[in-house]
């Protein structure tokens, strides 16, 4: 049996740099939403943040996704 199927969604935040508006705000959504396993994003330019609720998707996939769309992730 997989036992992928039955694991909780996992949350993961983010600080961000150059998010500076509401199109950013929908660039990075969207490319986190393509993602397979990536149930809900929030983006937030006003707080410098991401916060990615997924399933079976590591920190280290969502944070090159990030940087792929023109942002950087801050430690």
């Amino acid at each position: 049996m997989c036992m992928g199927l039955f694991s909780k969604p996992e949350t993961h935040e983010f600080a961000i740099s150059g998010m500076s508006c509401g199109g950013c705000e929908r660039k990075i959504t969207n490319a986190l939403t393509s993602i397979s396993g990536v149930k809900k994003v929030t983006a937030s330019a006003s707080d410098g943040k991401v916060t990615v609720v997924s399933k079976g998707v590591s920190k280290e996939v969502i944070s090159t996704k990030i940087h792929d769309s023109g942002f950087t992730v801050n430690p």
